[in-house]
């Protein structure tokens, strides 16, 4: 599966992957910078749309016209919570009506396949279309489906891939009640040093335009992906030795590796085995202490393992040791939350 387009938005800014600049932001809860929406969105439109969709849609247009396409013949979203805000929204109107009649909309609008469907409605995509909601691994979830219809459906020859979630008021708070959420209020960029549990819960959309061929726009070929639920952090240096088996390689034979540390001391143990063991002379990087956690987080960091591939640069910011390479060819991407649901994504520079 090659990788031709992509785009992205988070608490940074949009040149956040390529740029050295270092964006500092205290607090627990991390919005997503707001994008020129206007410029592909109609304002009627536009107004309807939850924050999820407005940013599914904004990133999904953009990563197509990037690769050349207007319309793909598949639409594949991984999202762990859905539109929250909407959800709520009609939580809360079902409670001030006292359970009377009420408008549709929030409701219509609160199902976690809104954003696919949205997504199709304003391609005009009448193609495949589903919506993934596994918790954390939501994006790898869909890289296993885009490969699986590739494979058996030769109709198919461009799949539009992506992730997305939002924060709301209500949820987050169930999120502070379990410990999802440091108690603390830290700088983001002291993350990393913190020893307590929880971590920064953030915002996020990034989407794929991904082909069956190579073409001259192709950023990443994506070789394979691999969910396993559950894994023992004494296990984890065996099950990443084991994916790579898959495709002959060695964890020697990584440029790099994009971990998903994000600060909650009690699951961390997981990169820091990869960082100290197998990995130790291996470039790491890292980038939740500049997005924050969430459910879709891994798409983020699929972005920016494409860019690093692309670019054959990375900026010092996501650097989580000394090493380097004198090519990036090879890029394996691991992410886990609250030390389940553990995703493998291994790119190829094309």
């Amino acid at each position: 599966m090659y990788i031709n387009g992509m785009s992205n938005i988070s608490a940074q800014p949009d040149d956040f992957l390529t740029s050295a600049e270092i964006i500092d932001i205290q607090g627990n809860i991390l919005s997503a910078v707001v994008r020129p929406y206007r410029e592909l969105i109609k304002p009627m439109l536009l107004r309807r749309m939850s924050k999820a969709v407005k940013m599914g849609i904004y990133t999904a247009v953009k990563s197509l016209s990037r690769s050349g396409l207007e319309c793909p013949d598949a639409i594949l979203v991984g999202t762990g919570q859905g539109c929250m805000q909407d959800t709520e929204k009609f939580m809360q109107q079902i409670e001030e009506s006292k359970e009377q009649l009420l408008t549709p909309t929030s409701f219509i609008q609160s199902t976690h396949n809104t954003v696919s469907g949205q997504i199709a409605l304003f391609l005009k995509c009448n193609g495949y279309n589903m919506t993934y909601t596994q918790n954390s691994v939501s994006f790898e979830s869909c890289l296993l489906d885009a490969q699986m219809q590739l494979e058996l459906d030769e109709d198919i020859q461009n799949v539009l891939i992506g992730a997305v979630d939002e924060t709301s008021e209500k949820f987050t708070g169930f999120q502070k009640l379990d410990g999802q959420i440091k108690a603390e209020t830290i700088l983001n960029k002291e993350l990393f040093p913190s020893s307590s549990p929880g971590s920064i819960i953030s915002e996020s959309a990034a989407f794929f335009s991904i082909s069956r061929e190579k073409t001259p726009r192709s950023l990443a070929n994506c070789v394979g992906s691999k969910i396993i639920n559950e894994i023992q952090s004494s296990e984890i240096e065996e099950k990443v030795v084991e994916f790579l088996s898959e495709f002959d390689l060695k964890p020697e034979q990584m440029d790099a590796v994009v971990l998903g540390n994000n600060g909650d001391h009690r699951f961390d143990d997981y990169y820091q085995i990869l960082q100290q063991g197998i990995f130790n002379n291996i470039l790491q990087l890292n980038y939740k202490s500049l997005t924050g956690e969430n459910n879709s987080i891994s798409a983020i960091g699929c972005a920016l393992a494409v860019s690093v591939l692309q670019h054959q640069k990375i900026p010092k910011k996501f650097r989580a040791n000394s090493k380097s390479a004198s090519k990036f060819r090879r890029i394996l991407i691991y992410n886990q939350y609250l030390g389940r649901n553990h995703g493998f994504i291994l790119l190829e520079r094309p």
